[in-house]
């Protein structure tokens, strides 16, 4: 099995290249299920209804989430009755939506993705660790790939929580810095790991935003609009591979073959 995660996707830019690019990578290295996070896909903060509704189309079969999750108020309406747009499940229980889908890919495995945010650096929530033991423990047998996002700001947390899992999972992926990490690996349990996958949008900014903005807000302090930058657009994903139906985990999951980390430009 083969499975295509894309970092953040950052305003229209993001979105371009994922229009672009998406169908062909997914033909040429046989993807069998596309993950994504659609958090920033809205002008660089949150995500609409209509701009999940165009990234389902162009292939992407979940959406996780993150802290601006709920920046624009007309999601707050769809997400209860999207169950493939994911928000942390972590956050309060009565907020819309939920933190972890399950369904079947293209190749007919059953598969689980599950969405968490960290505590470092953001606002206090519930326990990652623990909720995800509990979302875990909801799973039935059937369900042989997981796949968890885990939106942080620190790599310690990211990386003990990766350690955490091993075993238990198929993948952990980090999101939330824009800044691609070079530790992809596949842990001794069998789980693949990145600490964060990256950006999927314009690079020539401040993690996506207009570097002016940015370097004025940090020179004064004063509130500044901060807008979606433009200039050398990529696309930073991940390929997980699993080995053979017949390579589980203590969990009894789909062992993780590899990890592969691509950055992809608009032709």
């Amino acid at each position: 099995m083969r499975v295509l995660f894309v970092g953040d996707i950052v305003g229209s830019p993001g979105r371009e290249i994922v229009r672009e690019r998406l169908a062909d990578l997914v033909s040429t290295r046989k993807i069998d299920l596309v993950i994504a996070n659609g958090e920033n896909s809205a002008a660089g903060f949150g995500i609409t209804p209509r701009i999940a509704e165009e990234l389902f189309g162009y292939g992407i079969e979940v959406l996780s989430g993150g802290n601006h999750s709920w920046d624009k108020r007309e999601i707050l309406e769809f997400m209860p009755h999207e169950p493939r747009l994911l928000r942390p499940a972590n956050f309060p229980e009565h907020n819309p939506g939920r933190g972890i889908y399950v369904g079947t890919a293209r190749n007919g495995v059953r598969y689980a993705v599950i969405n968490v945010q960290g505590r470092v650096f953001l606002p206090a929530n519930d326990d990652p660790f623990r909720k995800t033991d509990e979302l875990l423990a909801t799973l039935t047998p059937d369900v042989s790939f997981v796949l968890v996002d885990m939106h942080a700001e620190t790599t310690s947390e990211k990386i003990a929580f990766g350690w955490y899992l091993d075993g238990r999972v198929t993948a952990v992926v980090g999101t939330h810095t824009h800044a691609t990490t070079a530790d992809e690996r596949v842990l001794p349990g069998g789980t693949a790991y990145i600490t964060d996958v990256g950006m999927t949008g314009p690079h020539d900014g401040v993690i996506g935003m207009d570097r002016n903005g940015i370097i004025k807000k940090f020179l004064d302090g004063m509130p500044a609009r901060f807008e979606v930058a433009q200039g050398n657009v990529q696309m930073n994903c991940v390929v997980i591979e699993t080995g053979d139906a017949g390579a589980r985990n203590q969990a009894g999951r789909l062992k993780a073959k590899c990890i592969e980390r691509l950055s992809l430009r608009i032709d």
